[in-house]
């Protein structure tokens, strides 16, 4: 197990950095116009994501969870993956790219990266992590949990996304990308 809470301990400290680079990058939407929506749902999603890191020590350690390799390798590939994703996102929208939803008014859509290929591709990689982070040493109540809490947490989080893109009349799907109702 000691492996499996360095890993832990690893993915507490991107957070950490996570939350560094949304600092700076709000300053920076900030000193633009940047206007920021959603504030109301954003302590729930620390909460919810800081549960996932404890639940990911807790239930391993508590219930006596062994590392089944077969699942955990397998886990730690996808969550690996899934930073990989989350990574390429931030690098993709550079300045723009925050915990919080802010949008800088006057600025086109991000069409490239992931985004050409879908339009929220960070929350792909959240709900990969999601469950593939506890699977590694098989806390599937957490994964389970997480995943149902954060399923309805998303919903509203991109329906604030959408809705704030849309405030200023940007929310364009690049061609490719199906958008909800439409024709596949």
């Amino acid at each position: 197990m000691t492996w499996y809470l360095l890993l832990i301990g690893l993915v507490a400290a991107e957070r950490l950095a996570e939350l560094a680079t949304a600092r700076r990058h709000a300053a920076w939407s900030l000193a633009r116009g940047g206007r920021e929506y959603g504030r109301g749902h954003y302590p729930v999603m620390v909460a919810l994501h800081t549960a996932l890191l404890v639940g990911c020590v807790v239930e391993p350690w508590a219930a006596g969870r062994p590392f089944l390799p077969a699942l955990g390798w397998t886990a730690l590939a996808l969550a690996l993956a899934a930073q990989g994703l989350r990574w390429w996102c931030i690098a993709t929208l550079g300045p723009r790219w925050n915990t919080r939803v802010l949008v800088v008014p006057g600025l086109p859509l991000v069409a490239a990266g992931p985004y050409r290929w879908m339009r929220h591709p960070n929350y792909v990689a959240v709900v990969v992590e999601g469950v593939a982070l506890p699977l590694v040493h098989t806390a599937w109540l957490t994964a389970l949990g997480f995943t149902a809490l954060n399923l309805l947490l998303l919903r509203v989080r991109i329906g604030c996304e959408d809705a704030a893109l849309t405030d200023g009349g940007r929310l364009r799907a690049p061609a490719s990308v199906p958008t909800a109702g439409s024709p596949s």
